[in-house]
Formats: C-alpha cells, sequence, structure tokens
C-alpha cells in the first residue's frame, strides 16, 4: 500500500500522523504475517520498545490492527484487511509452526461458524492451527 494510502487510513480513523505511526503500520503491511514486538524491533533498531509498544496499543484502539496470540506467550499484530473497523469478517485461521516459530495467515479460510449460547456475544475469535510448516516438515525427521 502507498505512503498516501496508509496515511489516509490512519487520518480516517482518527488517528494523528507521525513518521513512528506510519513505520510500524508500514512494516506489519509489508510482513504479509503477523509480528510480534519483538520482531518489530528486529526490523526497527533504531526505535524504542516502549515507542512501539504504544504505537501497537493506538493503532489496536483505533482497529487499523489486530492482535492474535500463538500460544507462544507473546501477542503478533497485523493489519485489518477491511475498509471500516476490524470485523469478525477479517477473522482468518492462523498457523503457528513449532520448529521455525513464525505465524502464518491463511486469509481465504474462515474461521468456521461458532454457535454461542443465548446470551453471549462475540467480538473476536482467536483460531491457531499448529504443527510444522512445509519447509520444517521437509527438514524435521
Amino acid at each position: 500500500m502507498p505512503n498516501n494510502e496508509i496515511e489516509q487510513r490512519l487520518e480516517h480513523r482518527g488517528v494523528k500522523l507521525t513518521a513512528m505511526r506510519l513505520l510500524v503500520y508500514q512494516e506489519l503491511e509489508h510482513a504479509r504475517r503477523p509480528l510480534s514486538l519483538r520482531e518489530l524491533e528486529e526490523k526497527m533498531p533504531t526505535a524504542e520498545r516502549s515507542t512501539i509498544f504504544r504505537t501497537l496499543t493506538l493503532l489496536l484502539q483505533h482497529h487499523l490492527i489486530h492482535a492474535i496470540e500463538d500460544g507462544s506467550g507473546s501477542l503478533r499484530y497485523e493489519v485489518c484487511q477491511g475498509d471500516d473497523d476490524c470485523t469478525l469478517d477479517d477473522q482468518h485461521i492462523h498457523f503457528y509452526c513449532e520448529h521455525c516459530h513464525r505465524t502464518y495467515c491463511f486469509h481465504d479460510t474462515k474461521i468456521p461458524q461458532v454457535s454461542l449460547p443465548e446470551g453471549f456475544q462475540i467480538s473476536s475469535i482467536n483460531y491457531m492451527v499448529k504443527g510444522l510448516c512445509p519447509s520444517c516438515a521437509t527438514h524435521t525427521p
């Protein structure tokens, strides 16, 4: 996504544009997979951890990104694909490789519909499949 589109998206959601907000969003957009705070720190060595974390928190609050739990004890972040707020339609299955510790998005594989008892309302779904990615499966005995 070009910078001017990212800037418009941030402004449309009420986020004041700063260089750090633009950089964090760009890194998430270019990664094409969910990234952890640690991975973002590695990609942005001149940025402070606390600044990156505050930026992620702000982007989450404005529904520009969403966080997923991969079961490793850390959150991973990815850009919401919808033009408006992140919705359940933006949710998709994630795959966590237990060998290389990468998380993959299966955008074309939707989360199965869940029926909850009366009175319960779903706000988000985290569907994580764990195993070995194709690369690790061929290299692991």
